[in-house]
Formats: structure tokens, C-alpha cells, sequence
């Protein structure tokens, strides 16, 4: 049995999907990050990175004991060796599929989610034009890498849908909160149809759905308070 210590997010999703796309069974453990639930001192045992997602994997091949595993795209690596599943192992196709996660890691998720908070904070914080500008238009260069990949084969790393597609997919689910049109990439929009139609990745980007939290909902002494506890944590994390 996997623990998935999980909250609703496109790191947290690449998980549940690849979970509910191999059928591999799971238990999940919600992390309330805007809560603060990352910092606890449980949760830093399994990340002391203090990010969400992690697992737990209760039995492990190797026959130990409990082994648990934090970062997306190394979670991903594990499950796929695990299961044997979206990973393929001869030498070129390993490398094929692992670069991509690799570059999902780098540059995709980080700009993607720059470009999404930035867009979302406004002029709370002053003036955020530069930042809008920089993270959109790099979003912008992102999107067209995958579009350029996409032109001449089904999935990124060939023919196959591996984990390369499960890590770069639930990052692009919100591209209008990037401030891009995926009609301007056509090759990529024809990708993002086919993914999300997926039996599987559908099951997974609705895992957790009832846990998110709609901090704009909140009044604004609410998210200041929110704001204040998450800022304190991440300065002073809380000790064993």
C-alpha cells in the first residue's frame, strides 16, 4: 500500500494520476498547505523540504521497511520502476522519457507557477508588471516548446503515453490563469484533448477535490492571518 500525502495541486495531481492510471493502491493522507500542515514536524521526517507531495510505500521491493520518497518527478521515477509501467527501460527510450521529466522539474513547473502567482497576486504587493511580463512570456516559450515537440509524434517521448506526459500535463490544465491560448498550439492542444480525456488521468485530477481550500473567498484579514503563519513557518520551520 502507497501512502500519498497529497493536497490538490498540479505537483500533488501528477501523482493521483499516475496512482489511478496503474490501478496501484493507495491511501490518501491530505496535507492542508494553506494551513500549514507541510511544516509539521510528521511531515518534515518525509520532506524536509517541507513540499507536498510525498509517499510512503509499505512494502518496497527491496523487502525493508516503510520507504518514503518526496519530489514529484522522483515519486514518479519510483512508482514507474515499481510498477513496471510508463517507463520504458531499454537505454534510449529510458533516457527519452527521463529528460522530459527532468525539464517538467526545471522549467516547466517553476515558470508556470511564476506565471500564475504573479498574474493572481495584482499590486497587493506593488507593482508586478515586470514579473507579469517575464513569467507570462517565458510560459509563453514553454508552451511552444512542447508544441514543437508535439508536431511530429502522439506523446512527448514517442509514441507511448509515459511519465514524461503525466509529469507536464497537470501544469497546463490552467493556462488561461498563465495568460496563454493553447489555440496558438495546435499540436500541443491536440496533445492536451487527448491526455485529458484520459479515463484515467480524469479520475486523478479529481482526486482530493473536496479538500481545496478558495482563499479568495476568504476576507482579507483571513488570508493576512494565513499569509502571516505560512510566512513565520518558512522562516522559523517548527523544530522536532
Amino acid at each position: 500500500m502507497i501512502d500519498l500525502h497529497y493536497w490538490p495541486t498540479p505537483n500533488g495531481k501528477k501523482v493521483s494520476i499516475f496512482l489511478e492510471e496503474t490501478g496501484t493502491p493507495y491511501r490518501l493522507v491530505p496535507v492542508n498547505i494553506g494551513r500549514g500542515d507541510q511544516f509539521k514536524p510528521d511531515y518534515l521526517r518525509l520532506n524536509p523540504n517541507h513540499r507536498m507531495p510525498a509517499i510512503v510505500d509499505h512494502e518496497p521491493a527491496d523487502g525493508g521497511g516503510p520507504l518514503s520518497v518526496f519530489e514529484s518527478g522522483a515519486i514518479l521515477f519510483y512508482l514507474a520502476e515499481k510498477t513496471g509501467k510508463f517507463w520504458p527501460q531499454d537505454l534510449r527510450g529510458k533516457y527519452e522519457v527521463t529528460q522530459w521529466v527532468i525539464w517538467q522539474m526545471a522549467n516547466q513547473g517553476p515558470k508556470l507557477g511564476e506565471a500564475g502567482h504573479f498574474r493572481r497576486l495584482g499590486d497587493r504587493e506593488g507593482d508586478q508588471s515586470y514579473a507579469v511580463r517575464r513569467f507570462t512570456d517565458e510560459a509563453n516559450r514553454l508552451y511552444g516548446v512542447l508544441n514543437m515537440r508535439l508536431r511530429d509524434r502522439r506523446y512527448l517521448a514517442g509514441d507511448e503515453f509515459t511519465i514524461a506526459d503525466i509529469v507536464s500535463y497537470p501544469w497546463t490544465v490552467n493556462w488561461q490563469a498563465q495568460g496563454q491560448d493553447i489555440n496558438e498550439f495546435k499540436y500541443f492542444k491536440r496533445w492536451f484533448e487527448e491526455v485529458g480525456a484520459r479515463p484515467g488521468v480524469q479520475r486523478g485530477l479529481a482526486v482530493g477535490a473536496d479538500l481545496g481550500t478558495d482563499n479568495s473567498k476568504l476576507s482579507e484579514e483571513e488570508q493576512a492571518r494565513i499569509r502571516k503563519i505560512l510566512y513565520n513557518q518558512r522562516a522559523f520551520p517548527v523544530p522536532d
